[in-house]
C-alpha cells in the first residue's frame, strides 16, 4: 500500500460520515434516510460521528490493506482519524465559536488584600 492512499482513505472516511450524520444531501435524499432510519438502531447510528465512522471505514480498510492484520490496524486508524478531523475542523453545522476552548474551570475571588491596596514594603 502506497503511503499516499492512507490520507485519501481518511477524507474519504471522514467525508462520507460528515454527508450521512450532519448534511441534507442531494435533493434531501440523505435527511429522507435518517427520517426514515427512525429512533431504533438505524437511526442512532446515523446520529453519532464516531459510531458512524466505525462502519464506514470498514470497506476503506478492506480496499486499502493488502493482509488481515493491515486491515486491521487500517480500520480504528481511519476511523480515529475521521473523528479527529470532525473535532478540529469547523462546519456549518458546527460554528467556529464551538471549537474554541472551554474557558478555566475555575473562578478566584479577588482578596481583601488587593482590594485594600496595601503597601507592604517602602
Amino acid at each position: 500500500m502506497p503511503l499516499i492512499w492512507f490520507p485519501i482513505a481518511l477524507l474519504g472516511v471522514w467525508r462520507v460520515t460528515h454527508l450521512l450524520v450532519a448534511e441534507d444531501g442531494p435533493w434531501d435524499g440523505v435527511a429522507r434516510l435518517r427520517e426514515a432510519a427512525g429512533t431504533g438502531f438505524w437511526g442512532k447510528l446515523l446520529d453519532c460521528f464516531s459510531c458512524l465512522s466505525l462502519w464506514v471505514s470498514v470497506p476503506f480498510a478492506l480496499a486499502l490493506g493488502g493482509s488481515w492484520p493491515e486491515h486491521a490496524l487500517l480500520w480504528p486508524a481511519l476511523s480515529g482519524g475521521a473523528i479527529l478531523i470532525e473535532r478540529i475542523a469547523p462546519t456549518e453545522t458546527k460554528p467556529a465559536e464551538k471549537t474554541e476552548p472551554a474557558p478555566a474551570p475555575y473562578f478566584e475571588e479577588p482578596s481583601t488584600m488587593e482590594e485594600a491596596d496595601v503597601l507592604l514594603r517602602r
